[in-house]
């Protein structure tokens, strides 16, 4: 990966003898949105917290190696919205950032009123946060983490509870963040469908470790529909298709291929595999979305740990 802002090598938190995040190693690239998925209780809360400085790991370390002054430098630059936005219910949509604002050393009309307007809350004028409904609160809490102009953006869970409408609304403003004003956001979630309309890049994680990570568009490769054949030997099989020009290629195990090419190819393929002297049992064509790619994968690490 080109561009890297952070990376951790084998980060790891424990409390007691238990290892809530263990040797977590990721990249995240400047301008990207970087999704971190995985079950309620897998260690995301964890991670961003460290990362944004507010718990030390145990042991191995993050660098922001793409800010002058490294760690320290960074997290000037670094908003949060981790866990309950800290918003004051008796107080209107700007008393909220500007009281804030003048905590930060920072107040400025002109800057809270251009939040407002790129969180869609320019128009509450003084009705209360308490009247706020929860797709509103939480975009009150991104808000709040613009203060001070921040170059990274660590949300944990922000649409978490939401209905379908306020997740919309989250989603939007995150969308027009990061690409009106280059923000880096580190987002994380257990609802995949959802993340994988928003982020770039993505890590699954499952019991404090990461299992996966992938851009964008590798996860949609794998993720979507295959053509699975089931031969006497896959290498052998891979060889064959590879000299016949097929490249979007897997070889899942020693009897099985998964073909992600486009059209029909599968009556050419078996006629190749088959001239070549090598038995074919069966084709057959798989669908799935991301939801099932992330439950299988996890299953999969599960049973590689037992």
């Amino acid at each position: 990966m080109n561009n890297i802002l952070l990376e951790t090598q084998g980060l790891t938190k424990t409390y007691g003898r238990r290892d809530v995040v263990s040797d977590v190693n990721i990249k995240v690239r400047r301008g990207s949105i970087y999704g971190l998925i995985g079950k309620n209780g897998a260690g995301k809360t964890t991670i961003m917290k460290m990362i944004a400085g507010m718990t030390k790991p145990t042991s191995g370390s993050y660098d922001y190696v793409d800010f002058e002054g490294g760690n320290k430098a960074a997290f000037a630059k670094i908003g949060t919205l981790i866990e309950i936005p800290a918003i004051m219910p008796s107080m209107s949509a700007y008393d909220n950032l500007k009281l804030k604002a003048l905590a930060y050393g920072c107040y400025d009309d002109s800057s809270i009123r251009e939040k407002l307007k790129l969180v869609s809350l320019d128009n509450t004028g003084k009705k209360k946060a308490r009247a706020f409904s929860l797709g509103m609160k939480q975009r009150l809490g991104i808000a709040l983490a613009l203060i001070g102009d921040p170059e990274v953006l660590i949300l944990d869970e922000p649409i978490n509870g939401l209905d379908p409408e306020g997740i919309a609304e989250v989603r939007n403003t995150l969308a027009r963040l990061n690409e009106e004003k280059g923000i880096t956001i580190i987002i994380s979630s257990h609802i995949l469908a959802e993340l994988a309309k928003l982020a770039t890049d993505y890590a699954i994680i499952d019991n404090g470790r990461i299992i996966e990570e992938s851009t964008r568009e590798e996860l949609e490769l794998k993720s979507r529909g295959k053509l699975v054949i089931k031969c006497a030997d896959s290498a052998k099989a891979m060889e064959v298709l590879k000299a016949a020009g097929y490249s979007k290629l897997e070889a899942a195990d020693p009897r099985t291929i998964n073909v992600y090419e486009e059209g029909e190819v599968g009556p050419d393929m078996n006629m190749k595999i088959c001239n070549a002297g090598i038995m074919v049992y069966s084709f057959a064509f798989e669908t799935a979305d991301l939801e099932e790619y992330f439950l299988r994968t996890v299953s999969g690490a599960d049973k590689e740990v037992v």
